[in-house]
């Protein structure tokens, strides 16, 4: 049984906070440049190039690529060999706070949906734990702006809708979230599981690289034509007009009940933030 201290997640958690705020992933922003290049809008050309300015400011100079720094989601896998010298949920919440308050991150986070009153410290995180095998904690955090979280959305399709069905939903989510989630956007799709599976599966989604692929051929290609589809939609950068929408579509499945057909799209801004660290 191998030990791991609070200490030691607290401090890599508020280390992540603040890199996944400031530094935008390699995958993005190669995805943004090629974007840029073949944006046929040259409004939406100019504002790709502004965007990639934005983050390269950001990582040079430490400081936040939105003012937007996100509800702080997470997702860890902790080995079923490892032992917490105390609370692994409060190690990460105290990770949050330092990260957030030592990084100029802003605070968004409300204790009770309708009385809005602000913790001022970003907590509590939403925190996803997987039991694994290993004695080795992975973290990875998904800091998630409100304005493409506004525009998610389940959907409990009839089993007869099918493959169909599902794509029409997605376009038609996208094609109505117009500008609102930032684009060009990332598109995560979750199939099947449940009601709140669904939205599990698809936030799953957006952890994924830009430029892979999906293992299965069926859904490799039903992510393609979804994104051809989406970017025929002519919303645009920043929802001005053009062909780059969406830079992805990213499709994750799960089993379902012989009566459902569960559905959900997860809307990513051009600013997909996430660091993963193994403890």
């Amino acid at each position: 049984m191998r030990e791991i201290t609070t200490e030691t997640i607290t401090e890599t958690v508020a280390q992540m906070c603040m890199s996944a705020n400031f530094e935008l992933g390699d995958d993005v922003y190669a995805a943004l440049e090629t974007a840029r290049t073949k944006e046929t809008s040259p409004v939406g050309r100019g504002i790709l190039e502004q965007i990639t300015q934005n983050a390269g400011i950001a990582k040079s100079e430490g400081v936040p690529m939105c003012q937007d720094t996100g509800y702080a989601v997470f997702f860890v896998e902790v080995g079923q060999d490892v032992h917490v010298k105390g609370s692994l949920r409060e190690a990460i919440n105290a990770g949050v706070r330092k990260g957030y308050e030592e990084g100029y991150l802003r605070k968004s986070i409300l204790s009770d949906p309708i009385k809005r009153v602000n913790t001022k410290d970003n907590t509590p995180a939403l925190i996803h734990f997987d039991i694994v095998p290993g004695d080795k904690i992975k973290i990875i955090i998904a800091p998630k702006g409100g304005g493409a979280e506004n525009m998610s959305e389940v959907r409990m399709l009839k089993p007869s809708d099918g493959a169909e069905g599902v794509k029409d939903f997605v376009v038609e989510r996208v094609n109505k979230s117009g500008g609102n989630p930032c684009p060009p956007v990332i598109v995560g799709v979750g199939i099947g599981g449940t009601f709140e599976g669904s939205a599990i599966l698809a936030k799953k989604s957006l952890l994924r690289e830009l430029g892979s692929k999906h293992p299965a051929p069926f859904y490799a290609e039903m992510e393609a034509e979804l994104l051809e589809r989406i970017n025929k939609l002519g919303i645009g950068p920043q929802g001005l007009g053009g062909n780059t929408t969406a830079l992805a579509v990213f499709i994750t499945t799960g089993p379902c009940h012989i009566a459902s057909l569960p559905a959900a799209v997860n809307m990513q801004c051009h600013a997909a933030r996430h660091k993963s660290a193994i403890i």
